[in-house]
């Protein structure tokens, strides 16, 4: 596979001292990825989001919101903003560049969430240049104030996909219970086993039939990859396979807005509250950690 070291260990360094004088956030970042594409992996980050912004602690009602930024990290293909009705005028594309500032490309939504538009036509993030990274890695103030940051990352495995996941405190991996996604799911886990020194891996099954399929195929997933990879995954849910969910995106509005009390719906609310009770620990908290992992490489270096 693509090596995921995208600097090298001086630059790197370098970068993880100029972080350090950032102040410390508690974002929560959590990056979404599949082993192929066509699994729902985008549309379930974005919905996903908009229940975590709109939901109230359960142990604490009194509690605000949650502050939710979703960010589109696929570099080829963006879609995010295609789920919502959005035409971004800029997106990270510029901010990679150095042209634009993240707060200037953050939308602001009427459903909770913030989002940032994906780089659609950017290949590798190893291209850019040395400035061009120090530019991105000083804008990242700019998003510290989000609870929880969701990477929608692109799908397969590439050098791109694999910094945005051992950036994040937990990646979740989407599939169905399709042998191909089930075989493309493994991969994704494989690398990111491979790659990170302490692998932190949810598992979603999406478009199940049933509760007993959706325990069946993530029962065979997590097995297979106990007994060969030796990691131990988390299963965080299933999601019904819902005609609702094509509609939504034909009327680019999120299936949890539009059909709130529908079964995939509720399937994401408690994903959303499974993922709420996970506590981030203070070693792993924060911005920090996030951008020197996606710009430091990893345990393979």
């Amino acid at each position: 596979m693509a090596s995921s070291v995208l600097l090298g260990p001086d630059q790197a360094e370098g970068l993880r001292k100029m972080m350090g004088d950032y102040p410390q956030s508690q974002t929560k970042i959590i990056a979404v990825t599949s082993g192929k594409g066509g699994v729902g992996k985008s549309n379930f980050a974005v919905n996903l989001g908009i229940t975590l912004a709109n939901m109230k602690d359960p142990h604490n009602p009194d509690t605000p919101k949650k502050k939710v930024l979703v960010m589109d990290a696929d570099l080829g293909l963006a879609n995010v903003n295609v789920l919502l009705g959005i035409i971004p005028k800029f997106n990270l594309l510029h901010v990679l560049r150095g042209q634009k500032k993240l707060s200037e490309i953050i939308i602001k939504t009427d459903l909770g969430i913030d989002i940032i538009g994906g780089a659609s036509g950017f290949s590798q993030l190893a291209n850019l240049t040395d400035d061009e990274k120090r530019h991105f890695i000083e804008d990242m103030k700019d998003i510290s104030y989000a609870d929880y940051l969701i990477i929608d990352t692109s799908a397969g495995i590439s050098s791109n996909v694999i910094s945005f996941i051992l950036a994040a405190h937990e990646t979740v991996v989407v599939t169905t219970p399709e042998p191909t996604a089930i075989t493309d799911a493994y991969g994704i886990i494989k690398s990111i086993v491979v790659e990170s020194e302490i692998p932190n891996i949810k598992l979603v099954i999406n478009r199940v039939r049933s509760a007993n399929e959706g325990s069946k195929v993530s029962k065979k997933i997590i097995e297979i990859a106990s007994q060969f990879l030796n990691v131990k995954i988390e299963n965080i849910g299933y999601i019904y396979d819902d005609p609702v969910v094509s509609e939504s995106v034909r009327r680019q509005i999120p299936f949890v807005v539009m059909a709130p009390k529908s079964n995939i719906s509720l399937c994401v609310n408690h994903i959303a509250r499974r993922i709420m009770n996970i506590e981030v620990s203070e070693e792993h908290s924060g911005l920090k950690k996030f951008f020197s992992a996606m710009f430091g490489g990893s345990k393979s270096e």
